[in-house]
């Protein structure tokens, strides 16, 4: 149903974060995870001596599916990258110079490149999941939680803070 790439370690983070929320509230959902190390593989294999061939690119990313990307870069170098590709269902979360001093989550909220805004942008491409609707209000209550907290604790939310890496990279991998 949803490609969910990402690149860098919040990214990778934030993309598990998603997943987690995805997984748990859409029980049918199929989800594929794709985590960029190196990003030359984007490109074409004509382009550059990394890059994936055209059939190796649409096995992984697919021809039609929606690819939301959370980037810790600028987003217009991962359209660059797959320019001519055929999958242009793409959609790229990174920084868009949001933020100052303030919290690890809160400049990732600030930036949309957090697992509420992933969540949400992957349920606008997701139309024949029913629980789109409550799960994106959920998300869009989660964020004004999380605005509320920060100004008034100095710190992440909890949920956040304890988000178990290990236990969901293991969950994703099945």
């Amino acid at each position: 149903d949803l490609v969910l790439a990402c690149c860098g370690d919040t990214p990778t983070l934030e993309i598990l974060g998603a997943v987690t929320i995805l997984r748990q509230n859409i029980k049918d959902i199929k989800i594929r995870v794709i985590n960029i190390v190196d990003l030359m593989k984007l490109q074409s294999d004509k382009q550059h001596p990394h890059g994936l061939s055209d059939d190796e690119y649409n096995e992984l990313f697919t021809i039609s599916k929606p690819i939301i990307f959370a980037f810790h870069g600028y987003p217009n170098l991962i359209h660059q990258l797959v320019y001519k590709r055929v999958n242009t269902n793409l959609h790229v979360h990174g920084y868009h110079e949001e933020g100052t001093i303030t919290t690890p989550f809160d400049m990732r909220v600030q930036n949309k490149l957090d697992r509420y805004h992933l969540v949400i942008s992957a349920l606008k491409y997701l139309p024949q999941f029913k629980e789109g609707e409550a799960l994106t209000k959920w998300c869009l209550e989660k964020i004004e939680y999380h605005n509320h907290y920060i100004k008034e604790n100095g710190i992440d939310i909890p949920e956040v803070i304890n988000f178990d890496f290990n236990e969901e990279i293991k969950k994703a991998a099945n």
